[in-house]
């Protein structure tokens, strides 16, 4: 099981912004949805609420703008824990996606 969540991606770009780095509280499609973007680990990002409204369904390139970080799907198959920081290597084995 891997759903894509708003909390999820928030939590996997650590509530930062993707496109200016400051706190992110909302998500943002980085290839809109009007332009076909879909709702995937890899087309999602946190984004703050400023940056959020100021892209809209705008492609990056038409703003000049980068993203700080490549999204992609969680180590852990998306199943992120609140509040932990590390997994110990031995726990591998029962995390991995099957």
């Amino acid at each position: 099981m891997n759903h894509v969540t708003r909390r999820g991606v928030l939590r996997r770009d650590g509530f930062t912004c993707a496109y200016c780095g400051k706190s992110a509280n909302t998500i943002d499609h980085v290839i809109p949805r009007s332009r076909g973007g879909r709702n995937t680990w890899e087309n999602l990002v946190a984004a703050c609420l400023a940056c959020n409204s100021r892209k809209a369904d705008k492609m990056l390139a038409q703003l000049g703008w980068q993203l700080r970080v490549t999204p992609h799907r969680p180590r852990y198959g998306g199943h992120l824990v609140s509040g932990l920081n590390h997994i110990d290597d031995s726990w591998d084995v029962y995390l991995q996606a099957g």
